[in-house]
C-alpha cells in the first residue's frame, strides 16, 4: 500500500507564501518514474489542476497559478514539492497531490488527504 501525505499549509495573507510538500511512504518504488500533480478544490467547486509534473517533459502549469507557483520534486526523498508565491484569496483551497505510473499495463494512481491553504487578512 502507498501512502501520500501532504503537508505546509495553512493561513497566510494576500502576497504571502507557503510551500506544500507530498512524501510518498509505503510500498512504492522508483518514485521518480511517477508523474506527480498538484490540484485543489474549493468549497463548491470542482477539483482542478494546479500543476502537472510529467516524466522526461517541462511541468505544466494552469493558467490561474502560472508565475506564481513552482514544482520541485526530491525522489531520493520521495517527496514533491509546490512553493506557491503572491498568494491571493481565490488560491483558499484544499491542495492534494497524485501520483501516477503506468507500468507493464497496471496504472499506479495515489491521492493524498489533502492539506488546507487559507488566504486571507
Amino acid at each position: 500500500q502507498v501512502q501520500l501525505v501532504e503537508s505546509g499549509g495553512g493561513l497566510v495573507q494576500p502576497g504571502g507564501s507557503l510551500r506544500l510538500s507530498c512524501t510518498a511512504s509505503g510500498s512504492i518504488s522508483s518514485f521518480s518514474m511517477y508523474t506527480i500533480s498538484w490540484a485543489r478544490q474549493a468549497p463548491g467547486k470542482q477539483r482542478e489542476l494546479v500543476a502537472r509534473a510529467v516524466i522526461g517533459a517541462n511541468t505544466i502549469y494552469a493558467d490561474y497559478v502560472k508565475g506564481r507557483f513552482t514544482f520541485s520534486r526530491d525522489n531520493a526523498k520521495n517527496t514533491a514539492y509546490l512553493q506557491m508565491d503572491s498568494l491571493k484569496p481565490e488560491d483558499t483551497a484544499v491542495y492534494y497531490c497524485n501520483a501516477l505510473r503506468l507500468s507493464l499495463g497496471v496504472q499506479y494512481d495515489y491521492w493524498g488527504q489533502g492539506t488546507q491553504v487559507t488566504v486571507s487578512s
